[in-house]
């Protein structure tokens, strides 16, 4: 199957239009590599890629195979991604990062990693399924229902939280996301007619969320993006649903926020790092999103470092 990379044309054109080349860049969410592979086509001359997915990686290393040293290729959370600019030697920064959040296509359409409620597989959602980190079974199997409605309140933003969490916990234990879709369902049926997500749906992404720490991380990491590019370089982050979405907005508000103070006053100054290069976010066209459907949530924030 062909994993296509969301809003590469967009991505590109944020990356590269700058006073000249990047010369260095980090793409966060290496997945199979099509990110990566269109910047080195374009003329970048080294990207570092980081991925927790061991099976992303593999396909990564054999796409990008052609590019040599000119990838450097990084089994590891986006979140260390100081420590390995620093063991690279690149330490005055870098001129453009990529961070493409959340699931990728490639572990949705792979039962086995039991992201998807569509198809059944092993209840696990993690991003690394070989760390040591707790799985989605582990997380509906044993916390009690209180927690679990926080969960899916915070996390999937799901009204119906503690009706379905006591569910949850009732229907106990589970192995499968096929077990646990269908309690959902039972739960909250879907209406002959009615187009509605799946009642599976915002429970999944919530689990997802959890077992990954996904929004603590993003938090961390986009100062610590910010900090690392040189002058001119430039963030940009592509986000799937509105959770994340107001990380990433509201980090660029207050990067680009500048305060002064008035004549005689004495306040706290605050100079701006970054100017936003999208006041809005950009979205996938008509054509992008008939070629590659989950394209429709992606919205992309760029901001430039001053």
């Amino acid at each position: 199957m062909s994993h296509l990379p969301v809003l590469l044309t967009e991505v590109l054109a944020a990356l590269m239009s700058t006073d000249h080349l990047p010369e260095r860049v980090i793409d966060g969410t290496l997945g199979a590599g099509g990110h990566t592979g269109a910047l080195l086509q374009t003329g970048v001359q080294q990207v570092m890629g980081f991925d927790l997915d061991p099976q992303a990686l593999t396909l990564a290393r054999a796409n990008l195979a052609i590019y040599g040293d000119r990838a450097s290729i990084v089994h590891a959370s986006y979140a260390e991604m100081r420590l390995y600019v620093a063991q690279q030697g690149w330490s005055d920064g870098v001129d453009g990062i990529l961070l493409d959040l959340g699931v990728s296509s490639m572990q949705l359409d792979t039962a086995e990693r039991g992201f998807a409620f569509m198809k059944d597989g092993p209840l696990d959602m993690r991003f690394d399924p070989t760390g040591i980190r707790a799985s989605a079974a582990d997380l509906v199997n044993h916390a009690d229902a209180d927690e679990l409605a926080d969960l899916f309140y915070e996390y999937g933003e799901e009204r119906e939280s503690r009706r379905l969490a006591r569910a949850v916990v009732t229907g106990r234990p589970y192995a499968t996301t096929r077990q646990l879709a269908e309690v959902l369902e039972k739960v909250m049926p879907r209406r002959h007619g009615v187009k509605a997500p799946h009642p599976a749906t915002r429970v999944f992404q919530a689990l997802r969320i959890a077992v990954n720490d996904e929004l603590r991380i993003i938090k961390t990491v986009l100062p610590d993006a910010i900090t690392l590019l040189r002058p001119g370089g430039r963030l940009a982050v592509i986000s799937f649903h509105s959770l994340e979405d107001r990380i990433v907005k509201q980090t660029f508000k207050d990067a680009a926020l500048e305060i002064s103070s008035p004549p005689g006053m004495v306040l706290t100054e605050k100079r701006a790092v970054v100017r936003l290069i999208t006041r809005k976010p950009i979205e996938a066209t008509a054509a992008e999103i008939a070629q590659n459907p989950r394209s429709r949530s992606a919205k992309l924030r760029v901001v430039e470092k001053i």
